[in-house]
């Protein structure tokens, strides 16, 4: 019996999830968890996309598609981009993909292999790494601190890039952070000539100002976005990527053989997304800023020092080492003993170490509730 492959003992298990599946082990003993842990909206996806699909489902539409996607769904992407950053995009540039999961799978087996490289911040999602290694290719660390809003340092970027360089992978809104890339920072990564892959899946959760796309600024650079975060669909699975022309074929050609098509019928619940959901989008990202608000005056209070403003997505990267050396040690301790599960900084990279990651998408009760347990906690322990 051969054992199994380098690569599947290799990837690392997401920390995230392993503090998900011990929250949900908790639960079925009966303890009442509440979860600061995963980022997924507790809303429901808007009434018109659950209709969209209900109906699709209804009048069959359940084939495969177009392997880049419904041209109906691409067109609705073009526009959307259009008409909110004013970027050009052809429908033939982009590919629908079940989540953007895929997206990325797309476009790093066709950048990457052997002796190539790719800059992402540190801390940074613990599957982009994943993603880069996965296909061969070296993640090159950029260290981003508090202290610089966590935003990226140009001249530090300059110095990690080589003739090895493929990307600089990018997520902005942040996670673990909810830093918002500033626009002129954007704007002079996109003239490195070195293309951006910009994770855009947390636009639309944008509470301080506005975000750009990195459309605007280059044609050179890849945007995955999708529907998971702003409409609440992360069980639906769908997402895309934009990319320069030449990619295209190739990439096409990875989806053919390995996912054919992201589901029909989930792809006219997109449509319906972007063309009907404008208001409820609006009613979800004023609730998520009264609950980051709410969070951050509530973490501080706390004792914890937070000195930088997450202006998007649901998270707070929290400075907690005053507590303990280990976030893994500490985030494990306060889910047993507190009943509340936050994600620990170490799963987001080295520079994580000493932070915990807090996720707002829950309910401003159950933030009430989860940070008096903390707070008992943090009292027990002082």
């Amino acid at each position: 019996m051969h054992s199994h492959s380098a690569k599947s003992e290799q990837i690392k298990s997401f920390i995230a999830m392993d503090i998900l599946e011990a929250a949900q082990e908790l639960r079925k003993q009966g303890r009442d968890v509440i979860s600061f842990g995963l980022g997924e909206p507790d809303f429901q996806p808007p009434q018109c996309v659950q209709e969209a699909c209900i109906r699709a489902i209804r009048e069959n539409k359940t084939k495969y598609t177009h392997s880049q996607g419904l041209i109906e769904l691409r067109e609705a992407i073009a526009e959307h981009y259009l008409l909110k950053y004013k970027a050009h995009v052809n429908p033939d540039q982009i590919i629908v993909t079940p989540g953007t999961s895929p997206a990325f799978l797309l476009i790093f087996a066709t950048l990457l292999e052997q002796n190539t490289e790719v800059i992402l911040p540190n801390p940074h999602y613990p599957c982009d790494a994943n993603f880069v290694e996965f296909f061969d290719g070296q993640v090159r660390e950029l260290a981003i601190q508090e202290s610089e809003d966590f935003q990226w340092n140009i001249d530090k970027v300059k110095e990690l890039i080589s003739e090895k360089t493929r990307a600089l992978f990018m997520t902005s809104p942040s996670n673990p952070t909810g830093t918002v890339i500033k626009n002129e920072i954007l704007k002079k990564l996109s003239l490195l000539g070195v293309p951006i892959v910009s994770d855009e899946i947390y636009h639309g959760l944008v509470y301080d100002g506005e975000e750009h796309s990195a459309l605007e600024f280059s044609d050179l650079n890849f945007v995955v976005n999708g529907f998971s975060k702003a409409y609440a669909m992360t069980g639906y699975r769908l997402g895309y990527v934009i990319s320069p022309q030449k990619f295209i074929r190739p990439m096409q050609k990875i989806q053919q053989n390995f996912i054919i098509s992201a589901s029909q019928f989930i792809q006219e619940a997109g449509i319906a997304a972007l063309k009907e959901a404008g208001p409820d989008l609006e009613r979800m990202r004023g609730e998520f800023k009264k609950r980051r608000d709410f969070m951050l005056s509530g973490l501080k209070k706390l004792g914890f020092p937070i000195h930088y403003t997450p202006q998007g997505a649901f998270y707070i990267f929290v400075k907690s080492d005053h507590l303990s050396k280990s976030s893994f040690d500490l985030s494990f301790d306060i889910l047993n003993k507190a009943n509340v599960a936050v994600t620990p900084g170490i799963d987001f990279g080295s520079r994580g170490e000493g932070y915990l990651r807090f996720s707002y998408a829950t309910s401003i009760d159950r933030i009430e509730e989860g940070l008096q347990r903390i707070k008992t906690y943090i009292e027990a322990i002082s």
